[in-house]
């Protein structure tokens, strides 16, 4: 029989929260309502998260190509951010959730800047769960960083400069790529794709993830005893 996964305490999943945009204008709304919306869903993902064994959860709240978009949506997406961090603090604390960001912070608002501070100071004791926040974020420049601050150039100097790898990359939205979203990091990532946009996504679409996930084969480059099934890699 395959060696199929096991549940892990320390399972990192990440997710590429894509779709607000698009569920807000099918609505006749404002793109700023979507993502009012999918801070909504995020806040969901978060509670049901630990109740799955993911230990580490990535989120790609902005990406640095983002800073391409219209001037007043990024500033509704940076105070909306301040206020999503400034408002989780004190349940973060309470629910054993360490928040963290990653990606650049100086080209960040000085709000945002300063709620990141205070609630990665504020949660730095959490056990229960992980949470990274990526804030303009790329994963390439994040390799080149990694490369340029590691004693040795190896791949053991590049991972311990960035973060755990990922076990189970979600993209919601219905699109089938990486979006530059911690690309070292996913080398042998199962990835599910899932066309449900990301308000809509909640701890039902998680469970879906990630009982998909347990089902594959994670061989790591070496050849099964038997024949596996193999996921379509979507989620409807």
């Amino acid at each position: 029989m395959p060696t199929c996964f096991e549940l892990q305490s320390t399972l990192h999943a990440a997710i590429i929260m894509d779709g607000n945009g698009r569920w807000a204008l099918g609505r006749g709304l404002p793109r700023a309502a979507g993502h009012r919306a999918g801070v909504e869903a995020a806040r969901r993902v978060v509670d049901a998260a630990p109740e799955h064994g993911i230990g580490v959860l990535t989120l790609f709240a902005f990406s640095s190509d983002h800073w391409r978009r219209e001037p007043v949506e990024v500033a509704a997406l940076m105070r909306l951010l301040a206020w999503y961090l400034e408002s989780q603090s004190e349940g973060a604390v309470a629910a054993g959730v360490r928040v963290e960001a990653i990606g650049r912070r100086d080209r960040l608002p000085g709000a945002l800047a300063a709620a990141i501070a205070a609630t990665e100071a504020a949660t730095a004791r959490g056990t229960k769960l992980r949470l990274r926040v990526a804030l303009d974020y790329s994963g390439r420049d994040a390799i080149l960083a990694a490369a340029g601050g590691a004693s040795e150039l190896s791949r053991a100097g590049i991972d311990r400069r960035l973060g755990p790898p990922v076990d189970l990359l979600i993209r919601t939205g219905g699109e089938r790529r990486l979006s530059d979203f911690l690309l070292w990091e996913s080398a042998y990532a199962e990835l599910v794709f899932s066309r449900i946009l990301w308000p809509d996504f909640g701890a039902a679409e998680l469970a879906a993830a990630v009982r998909d996930f347990r089902t594959r084969d994670r061989r790591f480059g070496a050849v099964p005893q038997t024949a596996v099934r193999c996921s379509s890699g979507w989620l409807d």
